[in-house]
Order: structure tokens, then sequence, then C-alpha cells
């Protein structure tokens, strides 16, 4: 029987996924797409297009196992092309091939799988799994025969691997062709609810139940969306609303530069111009193992033709190098030797981080107060939406990769607090400067 003589019913991005040759497809987004019902077809022709091939669907654990794809393939998978070995969680084909069906509940359960050799590895709701596991399960990946190797998933916003799903999949690719790595084709199909009819015909409430849901999960589920998951620190932030594309900022704004240090660390720093009590980030900085020196040569190169009124800074940069001698040099003083004087930031992590969150709102003329360039800044993109609470100290921001985010946080605490106080016009400068683009003066930033 091959795939070809089968009646399957799928959808235009069900069909997508499943006739997909690139080495690694991703099929993520909403809840409702068909995700798993492609995952257990996908598997199906593979085994029959392929005597003797070996695959795996892999859950995190062996309950969501036994009450999703193995009652699916049980439903889907025509009698008579293989038998069900129940104990084994395994599919035996008439032709030779294997489906395995099998579970990682913990990092160390991929150790199970050390000697396998697998010519397909499907996970189903790949946020749920880290990144260790994914990549120790991709070596198993292997085999001495011609069969075409791929590893594909499907999964939904959110769950412990969603930052790092999000940063290999979602963020690369800008449109519908897969992104070309050394290793091959990475391929990323957004999944919607409405792109799956046949659950909407049978079950036409579904879309209204998910409206109900809270603002995080219907944001996740409902619209597929990769910028809000649950523990986020900044569920206000979104892409669409805070992000835009980068415009000529007048030579008359006001521009300020914000830095958080680092040398093994990242070193964060981003370049501000403020219009009409609206602060716009314009462009980012972003380097490891760069001396003060070099930083600062760097700051002054991309700063060339602009007046910064001041640069603020992580407060580390005023300790002494050198405990045993008063008169050593900090970094502050080397940013100095090369003209760029420092002012030291207020580091009130609670205070600051709800800074952000009021900079994060909407201002009277309906845009936010805070908005940048995401281009010109992809690490304040992709950090910023990432941040959780701290379990510990449930105002403060956990720690990770917040070089970024706390750049941000120092250069809106530089601002002033009261942000309903800030006067704004009936047509702001930034609205003049769109509606006649051609008295705008001044370099394009990038």
């Amino acid at each position: 029987m091959s795939g070809a003589a089968m009646k399957l019913q799928v959808s235009r991005k069900q069909w997508q996924f499943i006739s997909s040759d690139c080495e690694e497809v991703f099929f993520g987004g909403a809840a409702g797409g068909g995700k798993s019902y492609a995952i257990a077809i996908d598997a199906l022709l593979y085994a029959l297009d392929y005597p003797g091939s070996r695959q795996i669907v892999l859950r995190r654990t062996l309950a969501e196992l036994k009450r999703s794809l193995v009652l699916t393939a049980l439903k889907l998978y025509p009698q008579g092309a293989a038998e069900y070995l129940s104990s084994q969680y395994l599919w035996c084909f008439a032709n030779g091939s294997l489906l395995e069906f099998g579970y990682c509940d913990n990092e160390a359960d991929v150790a199970k799988y050390q000697s396998a050799e697998y010519d397909r590895i499907f996970f189903d709701e790949l946020t749920h799994f880290t990144a260790y596991q994914y990549l120790c399960m991709m070596s198993r990946l292997r085999g001495a025969n011609d069969f075409p190797k791929q590893i594909k998933s499907a999964g939904n916003p959110g769950g412990v691997g969603h930052a790092w799903v999000k940063e290999r999949f979602v963020q690369p690719q800008t449109g519908s062709e897969p992104i070309v790595y050394p290793a091959g084709r990475r391929l990323y199909i957004p999944a919607r609810i409405y792109d799956n009819q046949f659950l909407l015909q049978a079950d036409p409430h579904y879309a209204a139940r998910l409206q109900e849901l809270p603002e995080w999960e219907r944001r996740a589920f409902l619209e597929g969306d990769w910028d809000i998951f649950a523990g986020q620190f900044f569920p206000e932030f979104r892409i669409d609303k805070h992000g835009m594309q980068p415009f000529v900022i007048p030579p008359d704004w006001h521009r300020f530069v914000s830095m958080d240090w680092g040398y093994n660390d990242p070193c964060a720093v981003l370049w501000h111009a403020v219009c009409d009590g609206h602060v716009y980030t314009y462009r980012e900085l972003y380097c490891r193992e760069k001396t003060a020196g070099e930083v600062a040569a760097e700051i002054r190169r991309l700063s060339a033709g602009e007046e910064i009124a001041y640069y603020v800074a992580s407060p580390d940069m005023w300790q002494k190098r050198g405990a045993d001698s008063i008169y050593g040099e900090n970094i502050a003083d080397s940013f100095a030797a090369q003209g760029i004087h420092l002012t030291k930031a207020d580091n009130s992590r609670i205070v600051g981080w709800q800074r952000v969150r009021e900079y994060l709102r909407e201002a009277p003329d309906g845009t936010p107060y805070w908005r940048f360039f995401p281009a010109a800044c992809p690490n304040l993109a992709r950090t910023l939406p990432q941040l959780v609470f701290d379990p510990q100290h449930t105002e403060d921001a956990a720690q990770g990769e917040d070089h970024a985010p706390e750049s941000l946080r120092y250069g809106l605490m530089s601002r002033p607090q009261r942000l309903d106080m800030q006067p704004v016009r009936q047509k702001t400068q930034l609205q003049r400067l769109f509606s006649a683009p051609e008295e705008a003066d001044g370099p394009m930033l990038w």
C-alpha cells in the first residue's frame, strides 16, 4: 500500500510539513493547527515509502504520548499495513519498517537512545524539550542506507524550550523559504488555527473558546504569538507594537546612550532619541571580549555626526582595578580617557524594571512611550521578551541573558518618572515627520 493510494485529508500547511525535504522542519504556532495529526501521517507515509526504515516520535512524558500520538495512530493507520506492539510502543510494518513511540521525561533519558539509529526523528510539542535533548537526539539521526534523514517537529509557544526553539527556527526565517545552514536547511512553518478548516468545521466554537483564555494563553494558542509565554516578565511587550521600521532621526532630537558593561559577558550599548516624551532606541552595539578602549572607539565611530547629550552606564564600571591601590584606574576612567564621560546609572532593579513597564504602555497619543528598531537592535529584540520572573524574588527578573534589557533599564531610569505629565502635542513631531518625509533631514540610522 503506497501513500499515493491512500485517501487522507490534510490542510495546505499540513501538506507543506509532510512534503518538505528540509533536514530540519518545525511546524509551530497556534493550537488547533493539526500538528500532531500531520506528524502521524508523515511518519506513516515515510514508513510505507521506504521499506526497512526506522523512525521515532517523541513526547516529553509517557502519559502525553499515550493520550495523543498513540491514540491518533490507532485511529488513523490502516489495518493490515502494520501491527502495533503496545508493550513496546512500536509499529511493525509489513515491509520491515519500524515506527517507535518514545519519551524523554528528563535530560538523562536521552541516554536510552545512545546506541540507536533512526532515519527520521519527530518531536511532538518541541517546546517541552530542552535544546540539549534535541541536539543529543539529532546525533542519533544516522544509518548506512540512502534514506533521506530528517528531524521534524511541531509545537506551540511556551514551555521550557520556548526560547531556544524561537531562536533556532522562528526568528531567523523572514519569509517562506528555508534558511540554509552548514548542516542543511531549516524550515519554520507557522501554524494558525484558521489554516485547519477540518477542525473548525467539526468544532465551530473552538476558536471562540480560545478567545476566553487569559491574555498570554490566548496570544500564544490562538494567535501563535512567539513573543509571549507563561512566566514572561514583560507580557506587555509586542514586537508588532513596540518595534518599528527605521526612520531618519531629526538632528535636533535629544539623544543619549546607555551601557551595561561586560567583557566575558556581553557588553550591551544602546542609542536612544527622545521626542514628545517618547523614547526611540535606534542602535545597538553588542560585543564580547572587547577592552574599554575598543568599546569606546566603536561608540565614537557609530556616533559620528551625532550630538550625544550623555552616556549612562552600569555602576560596576566605577569599581577600582586592583584592591591594593586606591589609585587604581576603573573602567569609567578608561572611557573618559577616550573622550566618553560616563554617568553612573541608577541600578535599582525593582524600580528600574517598573520604569521599563511604564514606558511599554501607551501614551495619550495612542503609541507606546518606548519603541525601537528591531533590525538595528537584534539582541534587544531577542532577549527582552525572553526575560522571566525570578521565582525567589517575584518583582524581579531572573538572571540570564539580560544585558541588553539592563542597558535599556539604565537608559529609561535616566529619564523623567512622571510619564503622565509629559506634554503630548496635538500633532507630534514624529507624526509630522511621517506625513512629510521629504522635509526630514539627518542620517538614516540602521
